[in-house]
């Protein structure tokens, strides 16, 4: 349970664009980091105010530090919450930053087997129920990095992966095929915290939201 005082505010983010992204809206509630996670050792980050703490973790944890209440509040991507199934968390805001979409890929003239799918990922939760929607039987075969690599070596007939450009994909003779979901960074709130920290959480959320309007 909640380990951090009650009356502050911890918030779990990844370093590289999230944290880039994020920090101009965290700046609309009067939120700025005193160091910058790219230069700095440190895991728990200062900012401006006292009463906030910026702790700063892998992107696929982070549903997990809010959901146990090591974090009151985080930002992630919408498909590491869909494959994390978003238990014990409130996914309140889209902030419709770090776009990208999750896609089926593969080879452009290559006829898929009728049988068995050979799928390679390392998102397994969300291409299992994309395929089981389909009724399709699949074997997920799970990788963590340089998926492009598994069609084209044999490992896998097709591979799920989150897709920005497409110019990975192109580069090894791949190309999209279906679209599974549209990603962006969602802001996510421990139960726990959001009541025992409403007024706080409450004024937060509200300024980054016009912040995030404002974008539009």
């Amino acid at each position: 349970m909640n380990k951090h005082k009650t009356s502050g505010l911890t918030i779990a983010l990844s370093k590289g664009r999230i944290f880039e992204e994020t920090m101009p809206l965290l700046k609309a509630a009067g939120i700025e980091a005193v160091d910058d996670p790219e230069t700095s050792r440190k895991l728990i980050l200062d900012t401006n105010r006292d009463d906030v703490k910026l702790v700063i973790i892998r992107a696929t944890d982070v549903p997990t530090y809010v959901q146990y209440g090591a974090a009151d509040l985080g930002v992630t991507g919408k498909d590491i919450l869909m494959e994390h199934g978003g238990e014990g968390l409130y996914e309140l805001l889209d902030l419709n930053i770090a776009r990208c979409k999750l896609m089926t890929a593969g080879f452009a003239d290559k006829a898929l087997p009728e049988g068995n799918l050979k799928v390679a990922t390392k998102f397994v939760n969300c291409t299992q129920n994309y395929f089981a929607k389909q009724g399709r039987q699949v074997e997920i075969i799970k990788l963590y990095g340089s998926m492009e690599l598994a069609p084209i070596v044999g490992l896998a007939d097709i591979i799920v992966d989150v897709v920005q450009t497409g110019s990975t994909l192109k580069a090894n003779g791949l190309v999209p095929l279906e679209h599974i979901a549209t990603i962006s960074s969602r802001m996510i709130v421990n139960k726990a915290s959001m009541k025992m920290k409403h007024e706080q959480l409450k004024l937060l959320l509200d300024q980054v939201s016009s912040a995030v309007d404002l974008r539009r």
